[in-house]
C-alpha cells in the first residue's frame, strides 16, 4: 500500500483525494490544539476551585452550593445556545466538573486531599 494512499498501492492519490487530506490534517491540528487549550483551562479553573475548597473548610462552609451550582447551569445553558452547542451537552460537562469539584472540596475538608491535588489527580 502507498504511504500516502488510503487507496492501496495501486490507487494513487487523485490531487481531490490530496487536498482533502490535507484539509482533513489541518482540521485535526486545529481540534488538537483546542484539545490542550481545553486541559490548560481546566486546570487553571481547578486551581480556583481548590481554592475556594480551603476557603470553605476554614470557613466550615459545605462543599456544595446547591443555588450556586443551579445559577451556573442555568447560564452554561444559555451561553450553549448562542454558541450553538446542545445546552444538554453543556449541562452535562458542568455536572461533571461541579462532581469533582464538591469530591475535592470534600476530601480538602476532612483532610484526605493531597497537598497540590487538582481534578483528576487522585491517589
Amino acid at each position: 500500500m502507498a504511504l500516502d494512499s488510503p487507496l492501496g498501492a495501486d490507487s494513487p492519490l487523485s490531487s481531490t483525494d490530496r487536498a482533502a487530506i490535507d484539509e482533513l490534517t489541518g482540521i485535526r491540528q486545529s481540534i488538537d490544539n483546542i484539545d490542550a487549550a481545553l486541559v490548560h483551562l481546566l486546570a487553571e479553573r481547578f486551581k480556583f476551585t481548590q481554592s475556594v475548597g480551603h476557603l470553605k473548610a476554614a470557613a466550615g462552609m459545605p462543599a456544595s452550593d446547591p443555588e450556586r451550582e443551579r445559577v451556573q447551569i442555568q447560564r452554561l445553558r444559555q451561553l450553549a445556545e448562542q454558541s450553538h452547542l446542545d445546552p444538554a451537552f453543556a449541562e452535562k460537562f458542568l455536572n461533571f466538573i461541579v462532581g469533582e469539584v464538591i469530591h475535592h472540596h470534600e476530601r480538602i475538608a476532612n483532610g484526605t486531599e493531597p497537598t497540590g491535588a487538582a481534578a483528576g489527580g487522585r491517589s
